[in-house]
């Protein structure tokens, strides 16, 4: 079978979740004796073109846009890319693929690649690893509670100068050209349902558990790089926001660094200026010596991250629909803190394999952090259980064999 994946961003020019979970999907198909081959797009000229990356033959497509064009028009430009069309509509009548599956493409490829998809292609999906298909932005709860119909006043507060009347309508039409849509969790699955998204299926993010392995001298060097020997290690990682739990992890490690002195908060991710925001915080309550952010590290180091960790958090404060961050957590042994809103319920089990917690109850999130670093046997035995419930439920086979499931049964209608 030729199977193309289309999203924005596709390794090693970036890591991002979306792109992680569709290299390692790609590597399944193709273990599988599937053909595999990638459109993405790009924001500099110089790396744009066709190059093969581990066996996938990428096709990589330049655009680009300022800051001050894309914030006004991000929720126009995602319907209809004029700088992508001309070169996807070339490249998809070109390959012809079976499938067409495609990720994200609400930042550079754009909807309207459905429709030119539909036209050259036996099957059309997509993967929704967020809610833009019917917000525009960040989904946040309501009372506790994030399963609720977004009103058009929603997203208008959300969107302000963004936004867009059309958008939610053309994105609808478009969505005419695709078989089947794949959420990464059940409650997306039920939100974009109440929200008027149909012909929807869950399939899990997954990992390579063979592969997420790191030696004893890679962890040992990591720690050293980061004056980490000797230290109880709180790992959290994601792109650096309020809405990823950054404030909550600054509070909670304020009570964190009182009860386990040697306790330390390890930020993986990229030092821009919500991090100075977070610093900023930890120097008002005194805790800035317990603050280390890594800044950019190689795939090697960032598992190497994960075995260094006693615990792990995932502090999300809105309607996180996975979250990678969880598994990657419990493939590499360790118990995991994570967020009551979005996926991550359907991923931790609570007081089996970490802790459930509303991370804006500051004072419930640093206890069972401050839990766990006290009691190594408790902690022991959650990250032998998430491992297991990786190795059970969120494994590359899994994911690979559920999607294959999908692809055949419209292919061979």
């Amino acid at each position: 079978m030729k199977i193309l994946l289309v999203l924005d961003d596709f390794p090693p020019v970036t890591y991002t979740g979306q792109s992680i979970v569709a290299y390692n999907l790609a590597q399944g198909l193709l273990r599988s004796g599937h053909e595999v081959i990638v459109i993405t797009s790009v924001q500099n000229k110089l790396t744009a073109g066709y190059s093969i990356y581990d066996g996938i033959g990428v096709h990589r497509i330049f655009s680009d846009y300022n800051d001050r064009f894309h914030d006004i028009f991000y929720h126009y430009i995602s319907i209809y890319n004029p700088q992508i069309i001309p070169e996807f509509k070339r490249l998809i009548a070109e390959i012809r693929p079976d499938v067409c599956h495609f990720h994200n493409v609400h930042g550079y490829i754009s909807y309207y690649c459905f429709k030119l998809a539909s036209k050259h292609s036996r099957s059309v999906f997509l993967t929704a690893h967020d809610l833009l298909l019917v917000s525009y932005g960040k989904m946040w709860p309501k009372n506790g509670n994030c399963l609720y119909r977004l009103r058009f006043w929603d997203n208008l507060l959300s969107a302000r100068k963004r936004y867009n009347p059309f958008r939610n309508l053309f994105i609808r039409h478009y969505l005419r050209y695709v078989d089947k849509i794949f959420c990464i969790s059940q409650g997306q699955n039920e939100i974009l349902q109440l929200n008027g998204i149909k012909k929807t299926e869950t399939i899990y993010n997954a990992i390579n558990t063979n592969e997420w392995r790191a030696s004893a001298e890679s962890v040992d060097r990591f720690k050293e790089k980061f004056n980490l020997l000797r230290k109880k290690i709180v790992l959290f990682g994601a792109r650096l926001s309020e809405a990823k739990g950054g404030e909550a992890i600054i509070r909670a490690m304020s009570i964190v660094a009182k009860a386990v002195p040697d306790a330390v908060l390890v930020v993986v991710g990229k030092s821009d200026g919500y991090a100075d925001q977070m610093m900023d915080l930890a120097k008002a309550d005194s805790i800035n010596q317990k603050i280390i952010f890594t800044d950019w590290l190689s795939r090697e180091e960032i598992c190497s991250a994960f075995f260094a960790a006693n615990v792990c958090v995932t502090p999300s404060i809105y309607f996180d629909p996975f979250n990678l961050f969880n598994i990657e957590s419990m493939a590499a042994g360790k118990p995991v803190v994570g967020t009551c809103y979005g996926g991550t319920p359907e991923i931790v089990v609570d007081g089996v394999t970490g802790y459930i917690v509303d991370p804006l109850k500051i004072d419930i999130f640093a206890g069972k952090i401050i839990e766990l670093l006290n009691n190594h046997e408790m902690a022991d035995m959650f990250g032998q259980s998430g491992h297991q419930r990786v190795i059970e439920y969120f494994s590359i086979g899994g994911q690979v064999e559920e999607t294959l499931k999908q692809y055949d049964s419209f292919i061979n209608v």
